[in-house]
């Protein structure tokens, strides 16, 4: 009873993001956001075999999109369950201002490193066009989201709106099923990835954290309990 009302929940949510679409649509200017807008957002009763994401992560100067920048940009199409790695990319994005010294010892990006990065306005189009007609999949998703959304309010004067899967979200989903606690750090990407026995990547590299997130998401579908096919609405974020 209590997946069916929250699958209702979620198809009203999506029924309202692809509302969302229509309305930005008429509003963007032309050009990246107006043709990712053009394509429809993928029905919550989709299969999530059938369903086509893609897996991203973001490096930033810090986690306030209000004011925080772009650094590099991660990210890997998903279709049939399957990553499709011939159409991973990775864009390092040039920052306007000084990179801080806490976020660099975090990412290792460094000024001189990041002068070599594309603009801002030259590294968003592509992942646009990536994103178009895709589910975003990303650990902790809404970071990706709101600095998306900061940097297509900026660049393009219009908010971006796009269905989410966090793999975050989902195991503590489950954990809370389960009737566990959460232990301290064990949300963390790496340490999910150990859990379900993937390998270690380097950490804040977005190309491997986007694939991280990408691989995790489909050991989640992998080990879930139910035998019967497994719907998107099933896998969406819920708050």
């Amino acid at each position: 009873m209590l997946e069916r009302i929250l699958g209702n929940f979620i198809c009203r949510r999506m029924a309202s993001l692809e509302r969302q679409r229509l309305w930005w649509l008429k509003r963007a200017p032309a050009g990246p956001l107006r043709d990712y807008y053009q394509v429809p957002f993928a029905r919550p009763t989709t299969p999530s075999v059938s369903t086509d994401y893609l897996a991203l992560d973001l490096e930033t100067t810090g986690l306030a999109p209000e004011r925080d920048e772009l650094l590099s940009i991660g990210f890997v199409p998903i279709s049939g369950h399957g990553l499709q790695l011939g159409g991973a990319r990775h864009y390092l994005v040039r920052p306007e201002r000084a990179i801080p010294e806490s976020s660099a010892v975090v990412h290792g990006i460094l000024d001189d490193r990041a002068r070599e990065g594309l603009p801002l306005a030259e590294a968003l189009p592509p992942l646009l066009q990536a994103l178009a007609g895709r589910v975003l999949v990303a650990h902790s998703a809404r970071i990706e989201h709101d600095f998306l959304d900061a940097v297509c309010r900026r660049l393009y004067g219009c908010a971006f709106v796009a269905p989410l899967v966090d793999t975050l979200e989902l195991e503590q989903r489950k954990i809370v099923r389960a009737g566990s606690p959460i232990a301290p750090g064990a949300l963390r990407l790496d340490a999910l990835r150990q859990q379900y026995g993937l390998p270690r990547y380097r950490a804040h590299d977005a190309l491997s954290d986007a694939i991280g997130a990408g691989e995790l998401l489909l050991a989640q579908i992998a080990y879930r309990t139910t035998t019967r096919p497994l719907r998107l609405d099933e896998l969406m974020r819920r708050y």
